[in-house]
């Protein structure tokens, strides 16, 4: 006799459910993303100072981290609640077209957040120290 596989877990469901949350936002996450990118470019072409280059620099950091991080979040939601127990489930999801989908959107903001970070924040000069 085959048995019935079993539901997911209570702790399953409510990582998917945080993790749809999350991935949910992605859309807003990424606007903003483009908004400080936007912003730091303006700022670039007027000659602003350091420390405000520095700062929006580490604005857009922030915005391109919460982002990658919804994208991963809906890729996670997208294989679906039994993806955080069966290994097997979920590397057979990962190959569906959504999914890879969401694989390849978060691997493109992961190299943009570690680029940007290698070349894009400005340095602040160092003060002696006393």
């Amino acid at each position: 006799m085959i048995s019935k596989r079993a539901p997911a877990s209570p702790e399953s469901m409510a990582k998917h459910a945080a993790d749809t949350a999350l991935g949910g936002q992605f859309d807003d996450l990424l606007q903003q993303a483009r908004d400080a990118e936007h912003a730091l470019h303006e700022a670039q072409a007027a000659g602003a100072p350091g420390t405000e280059l520095h700062t929006l620099g580490t604005q857009l950091d922030a915005a391109l981290t919460a982002v990658m991080r919804a994208a991963f979040a809906a890729e996670r939601a997208e294989i679906g609640p039994r993806g955080y127990e069966d290994r097997i489930y979920r590397r057979k999801a990962m190959a569906t077209s959504p999914v890879r989908a969401w694989s390849m959107e978060a691997q493109r903001l992961l190299t943009l957040r570690e680029s940007h970070r290698l070349t894009g924040i400005a340095r602040l000069p160092r003060t002696p120290a006393v």
